[in-house]
């Protein structure tokens, strides 16, 4: 079957757009030829810094006939209902429609329609121009003679070539042709800006990768990626060093270069005097290279790695010099502030530092940094206890936790605030518990960071998150779709896995409105549901009043998923939604709500006398169970009322015609619902 092949040549597309903009091309070119009944065996999509690709393996040659039936007016109705549809269906006239019989409506006209496949070449060269013009580039722009349009079209960088092909691999494939703002389609492509001259005519995709490999691209990004990747530690262990790895600098640097070429610098040992964290963060951040590490004493070596763009004549020794002195540059700048920093915190009390912050605003409606300091303080001190911190230490770590904020090293490089303030508190002859609340009361910033484990650390981590939960809930700043400027999804779930991986017993209600605390739940339910947990569980039991208490939470929806994965628990669950559904209904109907009280005179049945014994019995030892945090032992209990519950579904009638009687059973029904919901509300639950 054929294949397709474009590619979207152009000037440098930003690293941070690359992989979003290759995803994009496959699903939308992709959908587009679905959506035409052009179903394919696989795609792949390609970029590198000037250019975007996709081939689509196993296409037809063109699409399928399509047979369609549309109904039209009845015989003899009026001109225009016959007018409209023959236009509808596209028939020259009536004589070209069918009639049929319908044993109630009587004859009817029929359009039978027979559409032949258009060539799949004339489907892409519909699809593709609209494709491009419609791109959802984050930023894009217009260039040229034509750019003063309003409809001229737009890309990220200014678009210079479009190759299309289309056949199978036994022949030569053929242009999809059409044009877009002058430019048109065709079989050409460019290598390497520097390494290599002319253009190139390919065929497909096999030929379209050898031929760029041989003018120094390489296409494929996880490729540059595993040859950057490898490359770096061989070097390095060439110099007994280990390469310090950085994902994120990986995928970056595989967005700038075509044609990777791995070498190594250095710096004067001087420089290691600075933090391992701020000679990282200065190299990475000003030149984009990989910093290397000693094995033996796991500090940083005088080393680096970067990735040139071309293979130099000179082995690279240029480019490796202008590096270095960049660099030593850059390092020069971090090691003053250092410096600077490490004399100040010497010189200056704390206090004198705080004071400082004061003329700092945090939020215009939250009053200044200062101010929000002593809030998380107080509130770290009140924490303590529930978690086993020392009141006073935990209240001086809050103070202390975010001094780092006012110094010279965290000014040129906010990406080690925390970390820093662990250095100067070491320098400063704090108590360890400090430093690492410093460090560690920013965690955890992601799904995958580690959470803080000493007491200290989680009493401020947890002040600090609360503090600005509850701030902006009281000014009603909250997230609002995808927009979260104050990150406060993530500061909730912060709170939720510092609670749960230290199985911490912390009521939030203490700290907490409703409406905020409905907020922790939704965090609660991504966070269970990540782990495989079910989220109608989660909503069952914090529709109970009083669930603030994350862990207890969590407890009980994971013995509540045990128990309704058992036979008992399925049954049960049907038939407490059977009387819930029933209530609901007489509920609305007779404008009241039917509560416990059964009257044991008005029991006639032995299956009703039977279930009202239960639940009087039960009661009293489920709540007891629950009082004690035995949750496994109180799904035992309830387990015991599906006998009795299935019994009287099945012999008793509830809407008796004796409306006494009726009452009383619905008041039955109510006592059901009433000993369910004491582990949680069973109408919550799907299933």
């Amino acid at each position: 079957m054929p294949d397709l092949l474009l590619e979207l040549f152009c000037e440098e597309i930003p690293a941070r757009m690359q992989a979003g903009a290759a995803e994009s091309l496959r699903k939308l070119v992709t959908d587009a030829l679905v959506e035409r009944g052009l179903v394919y065996e696989g795609a792949k999509a390609f970029v590198t810094p000037r250019r975007l690709a996709l081939a689509v393996h196993g296409l037809p040659a063109q699409q399928p006939d399509t047979h369609e039936e549309r109904k039209g007016p009845r015989v003899g109705a009026p001109q225009g209902a016959i007018d409209g549809f023959l236009k509808a269906a596209g028939l020259a006239s009536i004589e070209q429609a069918s009639i049929e019989s319908d044993p109630k409506k009587g004859e009817f006209y029929i359009a039978r329609i027979h559409k032949h496949g258009r060539p799949t070449p004339e489907v892409i060269a519909e699809i593709v121009p609209a494709v491009i013009r419609a791109f959802p580039w984050p930023k894009s722009m217009r260039w040229g003679k034509g750019s003063t349009s309003p409809n001229a079209l737009r890309w990220v960088r200014p678009l210079q070539s479009i190759l299309c092909t289309f056949g199978p691999e036994t022949e030569e494939p053929e242009i999809v042709a059409f044009e877009i703002d002058g430019l048109r389609s065709g079989d050409v492509t460019r290598g390497h800006r520097f390494l290599a001259e002319g253009t190139i005519r390919v065929r497909r995709l096999e030929d379209w990768m050898a031929k760029l490999e041989a003018a120094f691209v390489v296409v494929d990004r996880e490729r540059r990626k595993d040859i950057i990747l490898n490359d770096a530690k061989d070097l390095a262990l060439a110099q007994g060093l280990e390469l310090v790895e950085d994902a994120g600098l990986l995928d970056e640097i595989s967005g700038l270069v075509e044609w990777p070429v791995v070498l190594m610098g250095s710096f004067d040992p001087a420089f290691l005097d600075v933090p391992d964290e701020v000679v990282r963060a200065t190299i990475r951040a000003n030149q984009k290279c990989f910093v290397l590490k000693d094995p033996a004493t796991g500090r940083l070596a005088n080393r680096f790695i970067l990735v040139s763009n071309l293979a130099a004549s000179d082995g690279g020794a240029a480019i490796i010099a202008g590096n270095e002195r960049v660099i030593r540059a850059r390092l020069s700048d971090a090691k003053f502030f250092w410096e600077t920093d490490k004399k100040t915190n010497a010189s200056v009390p704390l206090e004198e530092r705080l004071a400082k912050f004061g003329n700092v605003t945090f939020h215009e409606k939250l009053g200044s940094q200062l101010e929000r300091i002593r809030r998380i303080a107080r509130l770290a001190r009140e924490l303590a206890p529930v978690v086993g911190a020392d009141p006073d230490l935990a209240e001086q770590a809050a103070l202390y936790a975010k001094s780092d904020l006012r110094t010279e090293v965290v000014g040129e490089f906010p990406e080690v605030q925390g970390l820093m303030g662990r250095y100067y508190a070491r320098l400063e002859g704090l108590p360890e518990e400090i430093a690492a609340a410093a460090e560690e009361h920013y965690k955890p910033q992601g799904p995958t960071d580690i959470v803080p484990t000493a007491p200290v650390s989680i009493a401020v981590a947890l002040a600090d998150k609360l503090d600005t939960l509850v701030g902006f809930w009281a000014i009603d700043e909250k997230p609002t779709g995808s927009k979260d400027p104050y990150a406060l999804r993530r500061a909730a779930l912060g709170v939720v896995r510092i609670v749960l991986e230290n199985g911490l017993t912390v009521k939030l209600g203490a700290f907490a409105e409703p409406d905020l605390l409905s907020f922790f739940a939704d965090r609660l339910k991504v966070h269970l549901r990540e782990a495989g947990a079910r989220h109608d569980l989660v909503d069952a039991v914090f529709a109970l009043p009083g669930q603030d208490d994350l862990l207890l939470v969590v407890k009980r929806v994971e013995a509540l998923g045990r128990f309704l994965a058992t036979e008992d628990g399925k049954n049960l669950l049907a038939g407490t939604k059977r009387a819930a559904n029933i209530l609901r209904i007489e509920e609305k109907k007779d404008g009241v709500a039917y509560e416990g009280g059964v009257d044991m005179v008005l029991l006639h049945e032995p299956e009703e006398r039977a279930l009202a014994d239960a639940i009087a019995a039960l009661g009293p030892q489920i709540e007891q169970a629950l009082a004690r945090e035995d949750f496994e032992a109180a799904m035992a209990l309830i387990a015991q009322l599906r006998a009795p519950v299935d019994a009287f579904f099945e012999k008793v009638t509830v809407n008796a015609e004796d409306q006494a009687l009726r009452v009383n059973r619905l008041r039955l029904l109510a006592d059901i619902r009433a000993a369910t919901r004491a582990i949680a509300d069973f109408e919550r639950i799907e299933g």
